[in-house]
């Protein structure tokens, strides 16, 4: 298990060093897009086999392996929001100077006078980057709730297994007081019979002489 773990873990790390390549060559997108998820898929991957390994755990080490894994579903759910904003954000970029080319290339004719249209186009890109703005902060929002809500739910079954492993040691101590318990008879019992043979053989003695 530790093996398969610390290979997942290497591969969050290797995806994170693709994002800061993304953002020096947004040329390669498609490429380095396509990198990022094929790692993000075999995380995934992993964390499945590694969600049956930590039942093979012994149960004093199944309640952190547990965590750990958590841990990596959550880091690796966390870069799934970040490729899929920054998908979002170059198809909004893309589009924008899409629409800003076809807006600087018209021109509008009457009597054969043409009135360029520049200012249009200085509006309508001002609206975008609004919009663009606006987006971004809904989706930051979004991402944020979804952490909140992962998060509320670590702590949720953490809480249950804290409670599970008080139970267990609270019948554990009571079955170690039961023992010592049964010690100390079991030691007055032997004290007792030890006693009562000394008598007997006393009274042997004494009847025989």
């Amino acid at each position: 298990m530790e093996t398969l773990y610390h290979q997942t873990n290497q591969l969050l790390q290797e995806t994170t060093d693709l994002f800061n390549k993304l953002e020096r060559d947004p040329a390669n997108h498609q490429q380095i897009e396509n990198a990022i998820q094929s790692k993000i898929n075999t995380v995934n991957a992993n964390c499945e086999k590694l969600d049956i390994y930590v039942f093979k755990t012994p149960i004093n080490q199944r309640s952190m392996a547990k965590m750990r894994v958590d841990q990596l579903k959550y880091d690796n759910k966390h870069i799934q929001a970040s490729l899929i904003n920054a998908q979002n954000k170059r198809q909004k970029r893309e589009q924008e100077l899409a629409e800003r080319e076809q807006l600087l290339n018209r021109r509008f004719g009457h009597d054969h006078t043409e009135i360029n249209v520049d200012y249009l186009a200085q509006e309508q890109a001002s609206l975008q980057n609004s919009h663009r703005h606006v987006d971004d902060m809904l989706h930051t929002g979004t991402n944020i709730l979804n952490t909140l809500k992962y998060n509320r739910d670590t702590i949720k079954s953490a809480h249950r297994r804290i409670i599970d492993l008080a139970n267990t040691l609270g019948l554990s101590n009571a079955t170690i007081s039961l023992i010592e318990r049964r010690v100390s008879q079991d030691k007055y019992i032997l004290f007792g019979g030890m006693i009562f043979t000394l008598g007997v053989i006393v009274l042997v003695v004494i009847y025989l002489t």
